[in-house]
């Protein structure tokens, strides 16, 4: 059904997307954040609506995806453009200078890749391959925004920020198993590491809001998810050997 409710939030999704890369372009990061949330929670609930209401369809799936890249892929990526403008950058690239901000596409384009692969991988019906879009793009929106001021001081510069976009592109398409928060039961013994995920969220996002932290515990959080993930994983090869 072409006009279903999910797909109605699919498009409240992509305009926030919309939104968010042309708050971006103007240097708002924070409304560009604050667009970025909203996308993926329309992002959330278009998925858990389509389930409830039983209409799920080819051109459903087809539109998230397209939403999800404007949302989670394009947005972030703006936003790096302009960070890119304001950062230091050291005098042996000056000549380059002009051209690095076009660089932050190459986030775009890994999204794009990565969403592609989600669609076509069997193995991520209860978990993920690779660093998801919409927490990749929380994690660079977030920081952006809450750490401006040091993100352009002297003590980082353009090098750093084209490594760890490099980095994030990487973690997008990689082999790397992450665990999904998707509850089959309750229970401790098969939700272990989700639970501990979520107190560890938890204490990180009270910390922001009751101290200067601030916006810092959003990135934070998504950090302690991939070290967390990734501790998992060594545990579990480490006791199947």
């Amino acid at each position: 059904m072409l006009f279903s409710f999910p797909n109605i939030l699919t498009c409240c999704n992509l305009i926030c997307g919309c939104m968010a890369t042309g708050a971006a372009f103007h240097g708002h990061f924070t409304w560009a954040l604050l667009m970025i949330v909203l996308g993926a929670v329309f992002d959330f609930f278009d998925g858990l609506s389509a389930r409830f209401f039983h209409v799920s369809s080819p051109i459903g799936k087809e539109l998230d995806s397209l939403a999800d890249v404007v949302s989670f892929g394009v947005a972030p990526s703006a936003m790096i453009f302009q960070l890119f403008g304001i950062v230091q950058v050291p005098a042996w690239l000056q000549p380059l200078a002009p051209y690095l901000p076009y660089t932050a596409f190459l986030m775009a384009a890994f999204s794009a890749l990565r969403l592609a692969k989600f669609n076509l991988d069997d193995r991520q019906q209860s978990s993920f391959i690779g660093l998801p879009t919409p927490a990749n793009a929380l994690f660079w929106a977030s920081l952006i925004a809450a750490q401006l001021p040091w993100l352009a001081s002297p003590r980082f510069n353009a090098v750093w920020l084209f490594l760890f976009m490099l980095a994030a592109c990487f973690l997008l398409v990689s082999e790397l198993p992450l665990f999904a928060l998707k509850f089959k039961n309750l229970t401790w013994a098969d939700n272990r590491v989700r639970y501990i995920f979520l107190a560890g969220a938890v204490l990180l996002l009270l910390a922001g809001l009751l101290t200067s932290l601030g916006l810092t515990a959003v990135p934070l959080v998504i950090l302690w998810y991939l070290g967390l993930a990734i501790f998992a994983g060594t545990l579990t090869r480490s006791s199947l050997d």
